[in-house]
């Protein structure tokens, strides 16, 4: 049963965090009013997920993530982001947060994002086979613009990159976190033409609108290639969509903290923060991420 420990000074902002996540029947949640609080807690409980305010007495939520990053790598923490705490927030995930949530969208987008990042935290947690030795690994894979398989092409390849050992904990997490906004992004925009702005109006919209798009041509025949290179030194992928593509160039600038609170926007944010490069082709259909293995993970670690 997972353990996911909210952290917020706000006795109402914890409640309605929790209660979300509470009703999840496999959950187990815990609270904590400040930062030095969750550090106690943290120290004798270990949860398996971290969901914090940023603003806070005592140790607020940046320095709550570092200390996370330090001691506990192997727990994730996912950031609840409010008007004013932008800057905050963007310096929070450079530290090492696996994600974040605008507070204004818990009841859309908590529990979902909850669960990704719990399942890539597991992934990490669990694997560990013989492929230490594995100097390089290249792979094409050709998928439909399903959600779960996209999802599960990423577990996979995650679990590649752990079996490999390369990275640390928290990278990997990250680079997985980065991998599948860019998958997504390639079914959601690409592909099925569905705007964040949509989202951003009427979430269930924008979910209803995909999941009716996945059975209509021309989105239900359009493919999505992922391109994979794995070696020692570097980890690339590219990912290409059959979509009619856009200009990058005309995206707001995800690393401006007026644009923290959209959804648009918001997985260039986490590929661009995760990744060393992220690049676009000129018809705007191909994303290629890449990023430095600067020190292999040890073969021991958990």
């Amino acid at each position: 049963m997972p353990s996911i420990l909210v952290v917020d000074d706000s006795m109402m902002d914890r409640r309605i965090a929790g209660g979300l996540l509470e009703k999840q029947p496999d959950w187990r949640i815990s609270y904590a009013k400040d930062g030095q609080e969750a550090l106690d807690i943290i120290a004798k409980s270990h949860p398996d997920l971290i969901v914090t305010d940023l603003q806070m007495p005592e140790v607020n939520g940046l320095e709550l993530v570092q200390e996370v990053k330090r001691s506990y790598p192997l727990i994730p923490v996912i950031l609840m982001t409010a008007q004013g705490s932008e800057q905050i927030a963007v310096k929070a995930l450079e530290c090492g947060a696996a994600s974040y949530v605008p507070k204004v969208r818990l009841s859309d987008e908590l529990v979902s994002i909850a669960d990704r990042v719990l399942s890539l935290a597991g992934e990490r947690r669990t694997q560990r086979v013989l492929m230490q030795r594995m100097e390089s690994m290249k792979a094409r894979f050709v998928l439909n613009s399903e959600p779960r398989l996209l999802t599960s092409l990423v577990g996979h390849l995650q679990r590649t990159l752990n079996d490999m050992g390369l990275f640390g904990e928290s990278d990997r997490l990250r680079v997985g976190v980065a991998l599948e906004e860019a998958l997504l992004n390639a079914a959601y925009h690409g592909n099925l033409e569905i705007s964040s702005e949509l989202r951003e109006q009427d979430h269930s919209a924008y979910y209803d609108l995909a999941r009716e798009r996945t059975q209509l041509p021309p989105f239900s025949v359009r493919q999505i290639f992922v391109d994979v290179d794995f070696s020692r030194d570097l980890v690339e992928y590219v990912i290409q969509d059959e979509g009619p593509g856009f200009d990058p160039a005309i995206l707001p600038d995800p690393t401006d903290p007026l644009n923290l609170e959209r959804p648009c926007g918001r997985g260039l944010l986490l590929m661009r923060t995760f990744m060393d490069a992220v690049k676009y082709n000129k018809a705007g259909n191909q994303v290629t991420m890449s990023k430095r293995v600067a020190e292999p993970a040890s073969a021991g670690a958990a």
